[in-house]
């Protein structure tokens, strides 16, 4: 029987429209939205972002339940369809805006992303060492509403087709067994 307890996460793989893609399609997510965190400002909006003078991460929230899929797994899926290697980069997206951050909610979430990044790191997963930064989750802001959902409604959109279908491509064979069974829409 799932857990009635939804639990939030909070990652930034680079660009969210990739981020949200693969997370959407996990068994066990119930919800994810774009938007902004880790920055100075108040109420960002996309156009300030993209200057990288902000100091917010494009980042997710993930509502998802832990009866079904656990914070160790959604960090599993993170560190497997981005690179937490590359500092403030994710293919051609840099900036800060696209850096590798885990925004911890509470004390254990920072404690399991410490260990697997030690885990990771140990045995030598990545050629380069890990540079992605765990951070207090701090005030959040939802993106515009057109970045929400972005894939699924521009799935033949040029960026759609050659950045993210490898990282589902790459989900939907490692990481099979952890899929939602309905397409989404």
């Amino acid at each position: 029987m799932a857990d009635l307890r939804i639990e939030t996460a909070v990652f930034a793989g680079g660009c969210f429209w990739c981020t949200e893609a693969v997370f959407q399609r996990l068994e066990g997510v119930q919800k994810v939205i774009s938007g902004y965190t880790g920055g100075t400002i108040k109420n960002p909006a996309y156009r300030e972002i993209t200057t990288g003078r902000t100091g917010h991460a494009e980042a997710i929230k993930i509502e998802f339940d832990p009866g079904v899929i656990s914070y160790a797994e959604l960090l599993e899926v993170f560190f497997a369809t981005h690179d937490p290697t590359t500092l403030n980069q994710q293919g051609a997206d840099r900036g800060t805006q696209y850096r590798s951050a885990i925004f911890y909610t509470n004390e254990t979430q920072k404690e399991i992303a410490e260990g697997i990044i030690n885990e990771l790191q140990n045995l030598k997963v990545f050629e380069n060492p890990i540079v992605t930064e765990i951070t207090e989750l701090g005030e959040y802001y939802n993106a515009e509403s057109y970045h929400q959902n972005y894939y699924n409604q521009n799935s033949s959109q040029g960026y759609c087709q050659f950045v993210i279908n490898p990282k589902l491509n790459k989900l939907s064979t490692t990481f099979k067994n952890k899929l939602k069974k309905e397409k989404l829409k």
